[in-house]
């Protein structure tokens, strides 16, 4: 498309993401990785939460998270799940629609021995998205499993990584009176070639 140029340019839709996340790590103040990752429940009912992008794979976004809560029980019965990256300070978003699998492999494993001792620890104690009597039972639970997993715990089978892989990916940027330039990527399968079409803002 002609005029898909400058912020927008590039035959490689997952590139540009990566390209513009690495531009907001210069100017956002905080998370400029946070995702609002959408799902629906098993009554089609939308849920939305704030949560880190990990990885960038060439074909694939990468999360990770504990399997046993409402989140991993919503992405594994639909398959499907939508999220956006929002930039104030570059005043641009990008929206993903995608299909879901897990990352529970070797890829888990390292992310999870990166991440500090305490939140490490706090994957094994937190019951994610279950009723917490009080933070004193969590602060119990996690001086327990510090006695039970000590300094360099294993990834529990409870927690890992979700890939969405893709079909459409929106990229948008603000304009001026509200003209907005936005470019959608869409494809039929994960097999298709991406198309790209200028929307209307």
């Amino acid at each position: 498309m002609a005029d898909r140029d400058g912020i927008f340019s590039g035959d490689d839709p997952i590139a540009i993401v990566r390209r513009w996340l690495a531009e907001a790590e210069a100017t956002e103040p905080n998370d400029p990785n946070a995702i609002a990752l959408s799902t629906v429940d098993a009554d089609g009912l939308p849920n939305v939460r704030m949560v880190l992008l990990k990885e960038i794979e060439d074909a694939a976004f990468v999360f990770y998270t504990n399997y046993e809560g409402q989140k991993a029980s919503e992405l594994d019965q639909a398959g499907k799940a939508a999220f956006v990256l929002h930039w104030k300070s570059l005043h641009r978003q990008v929206r993903v629609r995608g299909l879901v699998s897990r990352e529970d492999g070797a890829q888990a494993d390292r992310y999870y021995a990166s991440r500090s001792l305490k939140s490490r620890l706090g994957a094994w104690a937190s019951a994610q998205s279950r009723p917490l009597d009080s933070r004193a039972s969590l602060m119990a639970e996690v001086a327990k499993v510090t006695a039970q997993h000590g300094t360099a715990p294993n990834r529990p089978p409870h927690w890992g990584g979700y890939r969405i892989t893709p079909l459409e990916i929106e990229f948008w940027a603000d304009g001026a009176f509200r003209l907005h330039d936005r470019f959608r990527w869409r494809r039929a399968s994960v097999q298709d070639e991406w198309s790209v079409t200028r929307l209307n803002p």
